[in-house]
C-alpha cells in the first residue's frame, strides 16, 4: 500500500482494541478527530485531508474491522461491535473525548452509534453520504429501491468466491460510478484500495458490512426510540445520497446543520477535499 511520506509526523500503528487489531493512521496534535471510511475504502480515503486537518487537530483514521491492515475478523460487523471497537481504540490511545466523530458511507453509522452509545466521548458528529437504516426522512431516496449490489453482497460466500482474482475490475465500477461525471478517484487512493481488498479474506470482510444491515437496522431503531441526538451534528451530502441523511437526522437531532457539496458525487474526501476540510475545520472547532 502506498505510504504518504509527504504528511509530516504521520504515524501508522497497530492497536489492540475490543479483541481485534486495528491499523490506525494518526497525525497532528490538538483536539481529536476520528475519521471513519466506508466501503470499498480504507483509512487512505482521508489522505487528501490529513495534512490540512493535522495542522489544527489530532487526526485518527483507522481501518475498520476487517479492512486494510486491520484484523480479518469472522464476526462483529454490527454497529454495537464496531462502535465498541472505536471506544476501545480511544481508551488505548488515552483520548477521553473527541472534538468530532466523522464518518462516511459504512463508517457513517459507526460514527453515529459511537456518539449515541458514548455521548460523553463525542462532542460533535459529522456524518456524510450514508443512511441510518430505514429511519423516516429518506423516503424519496429509498423509493428508488436498494442498489443492486446490496443483494449481491448479502449472500454469504457468494460474491467473494465469484470475484476472486477480479477484485480490481469490480471495485473500479464503484470508484467510477461513485464520483461526479465518472471521473474516478485519485490514482494513489485507487492503488491503495485495490491492494487492501485483494488481500486474502478482505472482500468477505467488506461484504460483512452489508450482511449486518438487518441487525444494524434493529440496533438503530432501538437507539432512537424515546431519545434524541444531543450533540451538534453536521450532515454533509454529495451528489448520490445528498439530503436523504439530513432528512433522517432532522426528527432526532436537537442541533442539526446540513450542507451539500457542489460538483461532487459519493466519495467526497477524494473529490472535494478542500471544501470538506473547510466544513470539518469550521464545525469541529466550535
Amino acid at each position: 500500500m502506498p505510504f504518504p511520506s509527504d504528511i509530516p509526523g504521520l504515524d501508522l500503528q497497530k492497536v489492540e482494541a475490543n479483541g481485534v487489531t486495528l491499523n490506525v493512521a494518526m497525525a497532528g496534535n490538538g483536539p481529536a478527530l476520528l475519521l471513519l471510511h466506508g466501503w470499498p475504502h480504507s483509512w487512505y480515503l482521508w489522505r487528501p485531508l490529513i495534512p490540512r486537518l493535522a495542522g489544527r487537530f489530532r487526526v485518527i483514521a483507522p481501518d475498520l474491522r476487517g479492512i486494510g491492515g486491520s484484523s480479518k475478523a469472522a464476526t462483529g460487523y454490527d454497529l454495537h461491535s464496531l462502535s465498541d471497537d472505536m471506544a476501545a481504540l480511544l481508551d488505548t490511545l488515552g483520548i477521553e473525548a473527541l472534538a468530532a466523530s466523522i464518518g462516511i458511507d459504512a463508517g457513517m453509522p459507526v460514527a453515529w452509534m459511537l456518539g449515541m452509545r458514548h455521548p460523553e466521548r463525542v462532542r460533535r458528529m459529522i456524518l456524510m453520504e450514508g443512511l441510518l437504516g430505514m429511519l423516516p426522512g429518506a423516503e424519496a431516496f429509498l423509493s428508488q429501491g436498494a442498489p443492486w449490489w446490496f443483494g449481491f453482497h448479502s449472500i454469504p460466500g457468494f460474491a467473494e468466491n465469484l470475484l476472486a482474482g477480479r477484485e480490481a475490475d469490480y471495485l473500479d465500477f464503484f470508484y467510477r460510478n461513485g464520483t461526479a461525471g465518472g471521473k474516478g478517484i485519485l490514482p494513489d487512493a485507487h492503488d491503495a484500495f485495490v491492494a487492501a481488498y485483494a488481500q486474502p479474506d478482505a472482500m468477505r470482510c467488506g461484504f460483512e458490512y452489508y450482511r449486518a444491515m438487518p441487525e444494524n437496522g434493529r440496533q438503530i431503531a432501538a437507539m432512537v426510540a424515546g431519545r434524541s441526538v444531543t450533540q451538534p451534528t453536521l450532515a454533509i451530502g454529495g451528489g448520490v445520497i445528498g439530503a436523504a441523511l439530513h432528512g433522517q437526522l432532522a426528527p432526532i437531532c436537537d442541533d442539526l446543520r446540513g450542507e451539500i457539496i457542489a460538483d461532487c458525487g459519493h466519495i467526497i474526501p477524494q473529490e472535494q477535499p478542500d471544501a470538506l476540510a473547510a466544513l470539518i475545520e469550521d464545525f469541529a472547532a466550535r
